[in-house]
C-alpha cells in the first residue's frame, strides 16, 4: 500500500542558504527513496516558489503567511496565528494521510478537532518559548524586548496546551527533556537530515581562527561581539569573523582590531573555504535550545572547533568539540589549541560518531516505522 505523507513547513525550503531549511529539505529527498509520496505545503513570505521542490513531491502547495497586524490574534503566539490558512485544513481533509508539521509555528490544527482523529506528528527545531525568552534578554530594542516577552509567555501557555496532541520529534535530548517537563510523554530523538558531508580530516594547521554565521541575527552578532571584547582584544592571533549582512557597528568594532577582519557576505563556496583553512572555529552560543547547524559544518569540514556548553547541550556532539566556560578560558584554550597540529585519530573520530548519528537513509527509515509501524 503506497505510504502518503503531508507536510506543512514554516517556510520554502529551498534554497538551501540558511540553516534553518537545512533539516527541512533533506528530509525530502530521503523520505522519497523510501517510495514516500510527499504532499508538501509550504508558508511563503519572501522566498519564492521553487520548481526543485517538484522533483521530491507529489505535489507542492504555496500560502501566503498573514505578516504584520493581520498575523496577530490575543489567544495564539505569533509563529502560530500568522499562519492559519483555511485553504490548508480544507485540502489537509480531503484524505487521512498522516501529517507532519515542521516546527511548532505549523500546529494551528492540533487546535482543531476535525484532526483529532489523524496521525499527527511535530517536528521541534527548538523550544519555542525558552529560545523567545533568549531573544529577549539579548535584544537592545524596546519594541522587540515587548514582542520576544509577549511571544515567550504565548508560547509557554501554547507548548504546554499541545504536548499530548501529537507525536513529537526533537533535534536534541535536551529540547525532549525539555518537553518531557511541560507535560509532554509521546517525544523521541530525531537527528537532523543534512546534505551528503563526509567527515575531513585536514591534517596539521590552519592559518587563523573563525567565526561564522548569519551574522543579521541578533544572538550571532553577540557573540561575534562578544569574541572581539572579551577574547581577542587580550590575544594577538589572526581572527575572521563572516556571515551575512553584518551591522555597521560590528563592522566598525571588527575594524579596531588590527590581527581581526571581517567578511562579508560570503558565497557558499567562499564560506566553506574558509572554514577548511581554519584552524580554530570558534562558536560560543548563549542559546541552549536546537542544534547549531555551524557547528555540525565545522565538525564536517573544519579542524578544531572550541565551544561553550550552551552551544551543545544534548546534542551528543560534546566529545567532538574543545569547551570554553568564560572569556578567560576561551583565551587560554585558544592559545594552547593555536600551537597544536590537527590530526588524523581526532578526524577519524568524528567519522564515526557524525557518521553514524547524521545518516539521512537510516533516520528516514526510523521516520517511516514510527508513521506506519508494520503496514505494508
Amino acid at each position: 500500500m503506497d505510504k502518503h505523507l503531508h507536510i506543512i513547513c514554516l517556510d520554502v525550503p529551498y534554497p538551501v542558504d540558511y540553516g534553518g531549511v537545512f533539516d527541512l529539505f533533506y528530509k525530502l529527498p530521503a523520505l522519497q527513496n523510501l517510495q514516500v509520496k510527499i504532499h508538501l505545503h509550504c508558508f511563503e513570505y519572501g522566498r519564492v516558489k521553487q520548481v526543485e521542490l517538484n522533483k521530491y513531491c507529489e505535489e507542492v502547495h504555496y500560502y501566503k503567511r498573514k505578516t504584520g497586524v493581520s498575523g496577530f490574534t490575543l489567544k495564539l503566539p505569533y509563529i502560530v496565528s500568522s499562519r492559519i490558512n483555511e485553504t490548508l485544513l480544507e485540502r489537509l481533509l480531503r484524505d487521512d494521510h498522516p501529517i507532519l508539521m515542521e516546527g511548532v509555528h505549523s500546529t494551528y490544527l492540533l487546535n482543531d478537532e476535525r484532526f483529532a482523529s489523524r496521525k499527527r506528528f511535530v517536528r521541534l527545531h527548538n523550544v519555542e518559548h525558552i529560545y523567545y525568552a533568549f531573544l529577549l534578554r539579548t535584544s537592545t530594542s524596546f519594541f522587540k524586548k515587548f514582542y520576544y516577552g509577549w511571544e515567550s509567555r504565548k508560547l509557554f501557555k501554547y507548548e504546554k496546551n499541545i504536548v499530548r496532541k501529537a507525536i513529537f520529534w526533537s533535534v536534541t535530548e535536551k529540547d525532549a527533556e525539555d518537553y518531557r517537563n511541560l507535560g509532554c510523554n509521546n517525544i523521541e530523538l530525531l537527528p537532523l537530515f543534512l546534505p551528503n558531508w563526509k567527515a575531513k580530516i585536514w591534517e596539521g594547521k590552519g592559518t587563523y581562527c573563525l567565526y561564522h554565521g548569519h551574522l543579521a541575527v541578533a544572538e550571532n552578532e553577540k557573540a561575534a561581539t562578544w569574541l572581539l571584547q572579551n577574547v581577542f582584544n587580550e590575544i594577538n592571533i589572526p581572527f575572521v569573523i563572516t556571515g551575512k549582512n553584518p551591522s555597521k557597528e560590528l563592522v566598525a568594532l571588527a575594524e579596531e582590531n588590527n590581527h581581526t577582519c571581517l567578511v562579508a557576505n560570503p558565497s557558499e563556496s567562499d564560506m566553506q573555504d574558509m572554514i577548511q583553512k581554519a584552524h580554530i572555529n570558534i562558536l560560543p552560543s548563549f542559546n541552549n535550545t536546537g542544534i547549531k547547524l555551524k557547528i555540525l559544518n565545522a565538525l564536517y569540514n573544519g579542524r578544531f572547533c572550541l565551544v561553550n556548553q550552551p552551544a551543545v547541550a544534548g546534542s551528543g556532539l560534546e566529545k567532538l568539540v574543545c569547551l570554553a566556560s568564560d572569556a578567560k578560558t576561551f583565551q587560554t584554550m585558544i592559545t594552547t589549541l593555536f600551537n597544536k597540529s590537527f590530526d588524523v585519530e581526532m578526524g577519524v573520530q568524528r567519522e564515526q560518531i557524525l557518521g553514524k548519528m547524521f545518516n539521512n537513509a537510516n533516520n528516514a527509515k526510523q521516520m517511516v516505522k514510527w508513521i506506519w509501524g508494520d503496514e505494508k
